[in-house]
């Protein structure tokens, strides 16, 4: 047994030591393909122009600087801010302060590096390709002729939306404030809400061609580590040539493909994004997209809203509940009633019964025809209604929604029962307030409203079975889907179907196995003890 032990390490060593010597030779291969700078200016501006060739927006402003060195400023016109640019000229050509007869005397490269940049962030770099990809983020490059380093200076100044109101996650009570597309200004809200040293943040650049950069962040101590690493490797390995919006990312490192259901939580909201990384989850902001991703998730998590925690907790349950009840409404209701008026009418009032039968007396198709016809014409005039301009897409829905109804029931294709069916599930999928999960209760609706037509409600019972097993099945990066309810974690469900008050809610949420960091609070009820022992003791001094 030691023996084959020894004999697996052995081959563990190996398979490491071959892994290190493939990760030098591509090391080394991009070591190669690197294009170093010359020491000649000239030549080194021919081998920018000659990759990027002469676009007309790369402005290359030639300078004679202090001691006749000549050196060369070079940006892309529209990335850059003007008045960084200029500031950056003027401060090349101004001559140094003078230094003291001690100090040795500094080289033209180092006086304009250490000294004579007016900008922020200044950083050397040695090859062309290093030079491109820094001009294409929007930096200003300095070369020196007679060295082989170049200087890229922070002029970045492209047009920024300014910060405004989530468009897809509104709240009546909470901040107004939305993530824009800038990755900058998405990490500085989301450090407004965290003021803490335990914040990590980790950027990673994805994308040959985009080169899109993304931050990774999560709280030290209250994120499992083990979650964080397995994050680390999906981002590492992603090879694309295009990160365009934080789906590119959702779908290359989410758990299973083939789900309709969303395993990652994606925001507008910095405070929705801090509330989840102070409960353990981690977060990704992708630099483009005002839409931040959030996990692990499980499935309760698309039923809660920022504003459930900034009113009283008896009104968040109440609506908490209302957005459960419009869930399963918009999955099932449209089913339900196929089921019972095409095999179980003994299940209705007699009343009901042939007041429906009375509507559907002219109507020539089966009940399950009707309710396709109607549901992919709300589908497309839902899609027409998003896809319009805003003045009149709205117009166009809602006008052509009641047209269309109020002529397909007067023509006799449709019954009324079952326009009203079908507007009820239409707005009670807008009740719910993860667009995704909407979605995916949109995509059920049909498969179960084919398995209604076919066998009634056994065939919507054994839909659900199936659409549970495949719940039970799912992971968020190893969180089971429906957590805290299977596997049951009782002192998480506080914050499930219902919402206790905060001052009960002292621990976080269980995500892991070894979460460590869980306590949120302390307990109030000793302030309260304490106030009455203060109050008795002032009573008895009295």
């Amino acid at each position: 047994m030691n023996d084959e032990k020894k004999a697996g390490n052995s081959k563990d060593e190996k398979k490491a030591g071959n892994s290190k010597d493939e990760k030098k030779t591509g090391d080394s291969k991009n070591e190669k393909n690197l294009k170093r700078l010359s020491a000649d200016l000239d030549q080194n501006i021919k081998m920018v122009t000659d990759e990027l060739g002469t676009q007309p927006d790369i402005m290359i402003r030639h300078l004679h600087m202090f001691k006749s060195s000549k050196a060369a400023l070079l940006y892309i016109a529209g990335m850059t801010d003007v008045n960084a640019v200029n500031l950056l000229v003027m401060s090349m050509l101004a001559e140094p302060p003078l230094s003291s007869g001690s100090e040795q005397e500094e080289s033209p490269f180092d006086c304009v590096m250490y000294r004579s940049l007016a900008v922020g962030g200044v950083r050397k770099l040695d090859s062309i390709n290093e030079v491109l990809h820094a001009m294409l983020e929007g930096n200003s490059i300095v070369l020196l002729d007679g060295y082989k380093n170049a200087i890229a200076a922070y002029t970045c100044g492209v047009e920024k939306r300014s910060v405004e109101e989530p468009s897809t996650q509104t709240v009546v009570r909470g901040p107004k404030e939305g993530f824009t597309e800038t990755l900058h200004i998405n990490t500085a809200l989301i450090r407004n809400k965290i003021k803490s040293t335990n914040l990590s943040m980790e950027y990673k650049i994805i994308g040959h061609q985009t080169r899109t950069t993304i931050a990774l962040v999560f709280m030290k101590g209250i994120a499992d580590e083990k979650v964080i690493e397995e994050v680390r490797r999906r981002l590492d390995l992603i090879d694309t040539d295009s990160i365009l919006e934080s789906g590119y990312i959702e779908e290359f490192i989410q758990d299973k493909t083939f789900t309709p259901f969303p395993l990652l939580q994606n925001s507008e909201r910095p405070d929705a994004v801090a509330a989840g990384l102070l409960e353990g989850q981690f977060a990704i902001v992708v630099d483009g997209t005002p839409f931040v991703l959030l996990a692990p998730v499980t499935f309760v998590k698309f039923f809660q809203s920022s504003e459930d925690y900034y009113q009283r907790y008896d009104i968040s349950t109440f609506l908490r509940i209302i957005r459960f009840f419009s869930f399963f409404a918009s999955m099932l209701l449209p089913s339900i009633y196929i089921a019972i008026t095409t095999f179980h009418q003994e299940m209705l009032p007699t009343q009901l019964l042939i007041s429906i039968a009375a509507q559907r007396e002219g109507v020539p198709f089966p009940a399950l025809i009707e309710a396709m016809i109607m549901e992919v014409t709300f589908e497309i005039l839902r899609e027409a209604g998003v896809r319009m301009p805003r003045i009149i897409g709205p117009a166009i829905s809602i006008v052509g929604a009641l047209v269309l109804g109020q002529s397909a029931v007067q023509a006799g294709l449709v019954s009324a029962a079952m326009v009203i069916v079908v507007s009820f599930t239409a707005i009670a999928s807008f009740v719910i307030p993860s667009v995704n999960m909407g979605t995916a209760a949109r995509l059920i609706r049909f498969l179960l409203m084919i398995l209604a037509g076919t066998f009634g409600v056994f065939g919507i019972l054994a839909g659900l079975m199936m659409i549970l097993t495949h719940l039970s099945a799912l992971r968020s990066f190893g969180v089971p889907y429906l957590a805290p309810i299977a596997p049951l974690v009782p002192g998480n469900l506080k914050d499930v179907f219902i919402r206790v008050p905060w001052w009960a809610m002292k621990k976080r949420p269980r995500l892991y196995q070894n979460q460590t960091g869980t306590v949120r609070q302390g307990t109030p009820s000793s302030l309260t003890e304490t106030d009455d022992e203060h109050t008795q003791k002032g009573g008895e001094q009295q």
